[in-house]
């Protein structure tokens, strides 16, 4: 069974910082890429940014552009998301997803990730 895990979550004051981890386990594939979607109390959920395994590209959401920054381990396993300059318009449920293959929507959507994590609250206040 396929298990993705983030830790790393908490609340902090506009201006700080967080770095949250994801975990993958159980997987009996290799992973083309892995992303962070967040979602706050009664929006929708939208995507933040991700990073594709091979040759370790990255892309983000305008929105974290500049602020956050997501890396990976070697084996693909892990992904990192380091959040500096943080908003109070940043808290949300933060969530891991991870997808087997290339997808024709791109990166952006959830359509295109086949696991997803439990996510972890993120709060930052004014």
């Amino acid at each position: 069974q396929v298990q993705l895990v983030e830790s790393g979550g908490g609340s902090v004051q506009a201006g700080g910082s967080l770095r949250l981890s994801c975990r993958a386990s159980g997987r009996t594939y290799s992973s083309y890429a892995m992303a962070w979607f967040r979602q706050a109390p009664g929006k929708e959920r939208e995507f933040v940014g991700a990073i594709r395994w091979s040759g370790g590209r990255t892309y983000y959401a305008d929105s974290v552009k500049g602020r956050f920054t997501i890396s990976g381990d070697g084996g693909r396993n892990t992904q990192y998301l380091q959040m500096n300059s943080l908003k109070p318009e940043d808290t949300a449920v933060y969530y891991c997803a991870d997808s087997k293959y290339y997808s024709n929507t791109g990166y952006t959507g959830w359509e295109a990730y086949d696991y997803w994590g439990q996510g972890t609250q993120v709060t930052v206040s004014s």
